[in-house]
This record gives C-alpha cells, sequence and structure tokens, in this order.
C-alpha cells in the first residue's frame, strides 16, 4: 500500500513540473495580387533613345577667315537674319576694293577703246586706212568690254565675299552646339554653330537586326522622357537606316513624337514603347513586388497549397505606376507584392488578396 502511494505521489510531482503543451504558430499573412485581366498589358518592346531636332544643320562661313565675333552660345534662340559671328572683314574688304579699282581701269581702257575705233572708222571712211586696221580696233574694242563684264563680274563676287563675313540664319531656331570659338581661323564651310529647329521634335533609337523587322514606317509608338515619365507622347516612326551600323549591327529608327512640348527637351533621354503583335501579355506589378534572387528578377507567388515559390521573370520597362513583367504570369496566380525580402521557399503562408486587406502578422 506503501509503494501505491508513493507512485501517486511521483506521479503528481511529475504532472506538476511538466509545462503546457507546445501551441503551433499561425502561418505567416502575405499580401497578395490575384492576376487578372486589368492586370495585363499589350506586349511592349521598349528602346531607350536621345530626343533630337528633326531638322538641325552644322552652319559655318562659305569663306576661310580668322574668328572674331560670335554673338551666341549654346541654348540661345536665333531669328532669321541675325548675325550669329563675324570674320575678319579686313582681307575681304581689301579683295572688293581692288575688285573695284580693277573696273575702274576696265572701264577706261573701254573708254579708250571707243575712241580708238571711232577715229580709226572716220579714217577708213576717208580711205586713209584699211579695212584691217578698223577690224583690228573692232576687236581691241570688244575686247575691252569682255575685260569690262570680267571685272565687273569679279567685284560683285568680292561684294558676296564681304557679305560672307557675316553668319546668318534663314530659319528661327536654338544652338546646340558651338565647336568653334574667338580666335579661331577656320576654313570656308568648317562648322562654327549648330542650329536646331524645336518646332518638330523625335527620339532616335537604335534597333537590332533581330529585331527591325517588327518595324516599318508609321508604326506607332508612345515617348516617355525620363525626366517626366508621367507625360506621354503620341509618337510614329518617321524613318528607318536602310542598312545596319557596322560596329553595332543595329539599324538607326527616327521616331517622329507629336505635340512635343519643354517637358520633351532636346537632348534629353527617352524611351519607346511599341506594342507588339501576338496573344501574349506582359503583366503589370508593384515595384514592390520584384526582387532579385541569384542575380534575375525574381516574384513570389502563393501555390495551390499556400506554399510560398520564387518565379523568375523578365522585366520589360520600369514605370513610375509599377514594373512590367514579360510573361510568366498567367491569370489567377497570386504574387506577393510587399515584403518580398524576408520570404522563404516552401514556407506555407495565409495569402490575403490586396483587394480586401486585413491586418498582416508583424513578424520579421
Amino acid at each position: 500500500m506503501k509503494t501505491i502511494l508513493t507512485g501517486v505521489v511521483l506521479a503528481a510531482l511529475l504532472a506538476g513540473c511538466s509545462g503546457p503543451a507546445p501551441v503551433e504558430k499561425p502561418p505567416r499573412a502575405v499580401l497578395v495580387r490575384t492576376i487578372g485581366s486589368g492586370d495585363r498589358e499589350p506586349q511592349l518592346r521598349v528602346y531607350i533613345g536621345e530626343v533630337r531636332a528633326r531638322h538641325e544643320a552644322d552652319i559655318g562661313f562659305r569663306i576661310a577667315g580668322k574668328l572674331v565675333e560670335r554673338n551666341v552660345d549654346v541654348g540661345a534662340r536665333v531669328r532669321p537674319g541675325a548675325v550669329l559671328a563675324r570674320l575678319d572683314p579686313q582681307d575681304v574688304k581689301l579683295a572688293e576694293q581692288a575688285a573695284a579699282a580693277q573696273v575702274s581701269a576696265a572701264e577706261a581702257d573701254v573708254a579708250l577703246a571707243r575712241a580708238e575705233f571711232e577715229r580709226v572708222q572716220n579714217l577708213h571712211a576717208r580711205n586713209f586706212v584699211s579695212a584691217s586696221a578698223l577690224d583690228g580696233r573692232r576687236t581691241a574694242q570688244q575686247a575691252a568690254e569682255a575685260r569690262l563684264r570680267q571685272a565687273r563680274a569679279q567685284l560683285a563676287t568680292a561684294g558676296n565675299q564681304a557679305g560672307y563675313a557675316a553668319l546668318t540664319v534663314a530659319d528661327e531656331g536654338v544652338v546646340t552646339a558651338a565647336p568653334a570659338d574667338v580666335g579661331q581661323v577656320v576654313a570656308a564651310g568648317q562648322p562654327v554653330l549648330r542650329v536646331a529647329r524645336p518646332d518638330q521634335r523625335e527620339v532616335l533609337i537604335h534597333v537590332p537586326e533581330s529585331r527591325i523587322a517588327e518595324l516599318k514606317t508609321g508604326s506607332p509608338a508612345a515617348v516617355r522622357a525620363w525626366a517626366h515619365p508621367a507625360r506621354t507622347y503620341i509618337a510614329a516612326v518617321r524613318e528607318i537606316a536602310p542598312a545596319a551600323d557596322a560596329a553595332t549591327r543595329s539599324y538607326a529608327v527616327r521616331v517622329s513624337v507629336a505635340d512635343a512640348d519643354d517637358a520633351l527637351p532636346l537632348g534629353a533621354t527617352a524611351s519607346v514603347a511599341f506594342t507588339e503583335s501576338g496573344d501574349a501579355a506582359h503583366t503589370l506589378l508593384p515595384l514592390a513586388a520584384v526582387t532579385r534572387v541569384d542575380g534575375r528578377a525574381t516574384v513570389w507567388v502563393v501555390d495551390e497549397a499556400s506554399r510560398l515559390a520564387p518565379l523568375a521573370v523578365d522585366t520589360a520597362v520600369f514605370r513610375e505606376d509599377g514594373v512590367v513583367v514579360a510573361g510568366g504570369l498567367p491569370a489567377g496566380s497570386r504574387v506577393v507584392v510587399t515584403g518580398v525580402h524576408r520570404l522563404v521557399a516552401g514556407e506555407t503562408v495565409r495569402a490575403v488578396d490586396e483587394a480586401a486587406p486585413v491586418a498582416l502578422d508583424a513578424r520579421k
């Protein structure tokens, strides 16, 4: 009997020392987005380019000389007829004066030749000189008149040369480059300024030869400036280079932008997006939904068993409203949209749709 009592006491003591049964922790709650038709985006092919003016030209003097005056800098707006730069006019002025002196000398020669011809003509009428002498004077007069015409043409050319010492433009524009400076001796035709017309703008992109067949003149596009991503411009392909660049094996494509404004300045970086043909579509996700795993862009999806699984994706383009993922996410996929850096593959979670969020656990 004593032994039985001792066993009962020991059992009671052991029961008192043991703790409560462990409570299993509930699965972590994660906020997910269920991919539906509203998240599907048409397939996009995006290229990065530079905003250019459709009409842009390097301008220079039509004569050689020393640059003594440059009235504009890069960024200045110029008007038709305004003098942008000047050459040292001394040489052209001297040439014009020399041409004027040649005209005066030629006029004197013509006057003398005419007087000689008239005198010999009178003598020939009185039979004092032969017909050959008269012909000689007539020829001399004609030669003098020809030299006068030549001298006058040279004077006109010299006058034009004097006018060429001032550099002007025919159309309104903006200076985009100024490769020559005051004091520099420039050759005829050497670029001194680059002037662009800002009223018509386009984006120059380079398309690889594997993709050039997808584009044609008139293909629609959407242009966004990196500095102002919220603004989208309607655009279309204006020109496709007929040959690829020998070094890059890419084709230069110019995309004309409609209604471009100051938010799309010349020289700015811009993205050009083309909608691809085909049934596949891209998916628009929040920026926070995409992370990097082993160097690749990755999203986390919740499978039917409520377990987490990483899925590598290709990002098509980053936008102010999210990132466009190139395929790989069928309709109905549940993608984790927050806290993706804390997830573990195979972990069981409780998916909470972002359309009807509840309080999530804050477990790290």
